[in-house]
This record gives C-alpha cells, sequence and structure tokens, in this order.
C-alpha cells in the first residue's frame, strides 16, 4: 500500500518548519544569558524558549504526521 502523498507533504513541511527553530531557540536564549546587564534580558530569554518549544511541537507533530501517512492511521 502506497502512503498517503498528501500527509507526508504536510509532515514533511511540519519538519521543515521546525529545522530552523532548533538552531533559532537556544541561540537566542544564549544571547540573552550572555547580555544580562539588558534591559531586555528577560523578553529575549522568553522569546527563545518559545522557539525551542515551537521547535518540539513542530518536530512532534511532524513526526505523527509522517506515521500516519505512512502507516494509514485513520480516525
Amino acid at each position: 500500500m502506497p502512503p498517503n502523498k498528501q500527509l507526508l507533504d504536510k509532515g514533511i513541511k511540519y519538519l521543515l518548519y521546525a529545522l530552523p527553530l532548533m538552531f533559532i531557540g537556544p541561540s537566542v536564549i544564549y544571547n540573552a544569558f550572555i547580555n544580562k546587564q539588558n534591559v531586555w534580558h528577560y523578553l529575549v530569554l522568553a522569546f527563545g524558549i518559545v522557539f525551542c518549544f515551537l521547535a518540539v511541537y513542530f518536530m512532534f507533530k511532524g513526526i505523527k504526521t509522517l506515521t500516519d501517512a505512512l502507516f494509514h492511521d485513520d480516525k
């Protein structure tokens, strides 16, 4: 049985959304800890944490969508 092409494409899109966020999030967090004397320290740290959580969310969503496409998990 062939995989569901639309779900496969959707899963790959989710993984492609997660890829830059996996690098941007830790970089922003590192930048926030380096610039502790700055007024915007906590705001930048919050954005970095949000980027990391979004990367984890998109990775989970992408892998789940890929497995649904490959194993035909109909709901």
